[in-house]
């Protein structure tokens, strides 16, 4: 019973930090200044969607199951 709550709680973890890094990603994409300090190109802005396109769906995979 505690492994279950344990999934949950780390799925939805997940879930939350993915968006978040998907939306960082999205606003360094469409923006040309610094987004939160960093100045990130529009090809650097790829990996940060990819890790958050990763963590939401393992988080939503873990919260499912």
């Amino acid at each position: 019973m505690e492994n279950a709550q344990f999934k949950r709680f780390f799925g939805s973890l997940l879930t939350i930090l993915g968006i978040a890094v998907l939306l960082f990603a999205c606003v360094a994409f469409l923006s040309d200044k610094p987004v939160l300090g960093l100045t990130v190109s529009k090809w650097e802005s790829i990996v940060p969607f990819l890790v958050g396109t990763v963590f939401l769906l393992t988080g939503v995979n873990l919260v499912k199951g």
